[in-house]
């Protein structure tokens, strides 16, 4: 298993990976695939050594992927950093999650940040296990703010503070 920075050829990898989620209606608020020319400019927002993109691999296969965003995008907010996480399907309940979380709190230091926040469907009960396990809390609650398919759905937003 090797988690590394991602480069721009494996933007078809995470674009279909993340798309692999949208069905689901667990993990993102996308109700229809999106495409690798609409998340270049994302990818390219991206940086190595402040809001970086990983990717983990497994026997040379992108298996996940996890992303530090900018939280609100004004100064003050500079320390903080939402985390997305994305797992193939084939991968999931492989511990490739928590591989990455894990590194993503081991590196936050190294990228100055202080605080990171994740927003997780409340329906979403391994995603919200998988960050109660790397002790994050739930710091609020946003009641049925998405609308999935006609189903109203509620948001919760963990956080932990790096020390």
């Amino acid at each position: 298993m090797t988690i590394r920075h991602a480069i721009k050829t494996d933007l078809p990898a995470i674009v279909a990976i993340y798309n692999a989620a949208i069905p689901g209606r667990m993990a993102t608020a996308d109700l229809e695939p999106v495409t690798v020319e609409s998340r270049l400019a994302w990818f390219q927002g991206r940086s190595p050594h402040q809001r970086p993109l990983w990717v983990i691999e497994q026997a040379g296969v992108i298996a996940g992927w996890l992303s530090f965003q900018s939280f609100y995008g004004r100064p003050a907010y500079k320390s903080t950093a939402e985390l997305s996480i994305y797992i193939a399907p084939a991968f999931h309940r492989c511990g490739l999650g928590k591989q990455l979380l894990a590194q993503a709190i081991h590196e936050s230091p190294n990228l100055g940040l202080t605080t990171l926040i994740g927003y997780i469907f409340a329906h979403n009960h391994p995603s919200l296990k998988l960050f109660t396990t790397f002790e994050f809390q739930k710091w609020g609650y946003l009641p049925q703010v998405a609308d999935l398919d006609g189903i109203k759905r509620d948001l919760v937003i963990m956080g932990r503070q790096i020390p």
